[in-house]
C-alpha cells in the first residue's frame, strides 16, 4: 500500500512522531511520502491507498496548516482510510475535562474542516523549555508543574508512549 504521512509541527514533537509512523509503514513494506501540511497543499491523495495527518494542538486549536489541508482535501481524504494523530500535553494525563475538551476540539475541527478522520489517536506531546521563549516557558511551566509534580521543570521531556502509538498504528492496519 501506499500511504501519505502528513504533520503540521511547531517545536518538532509531531514530526518526530510522523516519521515514526513512516518509518513504521515502510518497515511494514508499505510505501511513503512524508510532508509538511504547510507544502503539500496542491498534492495529488489519489495517488495514496490511506492518510495518515498529525498535527498539535495549542491554546485549543491545531496549526492552520491541517486545518487549512484538512480543509481543502475534505473530499480525497473521505475516500481513503484516514487516521489523524492529535498530539497534545492533555493527552499525557488522566483528567477527565481535558479528555473532553479533546474530542470538543477535534468536533470544532471536523465542522470547521469537513473532514472527520477514520481514526483519531490521542499523543502526549512533549515539553521542551530549552525551546520556549520567556513567556511560553512561564506557560507551560504552570501546565508541567499541574500535569507532572515530580517533573524537572528545566529538563525537556518526551511524554509520548511509543508502544501505545505502535499498537494504535497495528490495529489500524490490521482493520482495513
Amino acid at each position: 500500500m501506499k500511504f501519505f504521512v502528513g504533520y503540521a509541527t511547531n517545536e518538532g514533537q509531531t514530526l518526530k512522531i510522523a516519521r515514526h509512523v513512516a518509518d513504521r509503514l515502510v518497515d511494514a513494506g508499505h510505501s511513503v511520502e512524508l510532508a509538511g501540511l504547510k507544502d503539500a497543499r496542491e498534492i495529488d491523495l489519489g495517488r495514496f491507498d490511506r492518510a495518515v495527518l498529525g498535527g498539535s494542538l495549542h491554546v485549543g486549536h491545531y496549526q492552520r496548516a491541517l486545518s487549512d489541508f484538512a480543509a481543502d482535501q475534505a473530499a480525497a481524504l473521505a475516500r481513503m482510510p484516514t487516521m489523524m494523530l492529535s498530539v497534545s500535553l492533555a493527552a499525557a494525563g488522566h483528567d477527565s475535562e481535558e479528555w473532553r475538551a479533546l474530542d470538543r476540539i477535534l468536533a470544532d475541527f471536523e465542522a470547521a474542516t469537513g473532514w472527520t478522520p477514520g481514526r483519531v489517536v490521542q499523543v502526549a506531546g512533549a515539553y521542551r523549555p530549552s525551546e520556549y521563549d520567556v513567556f511560553r516557558r512561564f506557560a507551560m511551566r504552570r501546565i508541567i508543574a499541574a500535569k507532572d509534580p515530580d517533573a524537572d521543570l528545566d529538563r525537556d521531556r518526551d511524554y509520548t508512549d511509543w508502544d501505545a502509538l505502535d499498537a494504535e498504528m497495528d490495529a489500524w492496519l490490521a482493520g482495513a
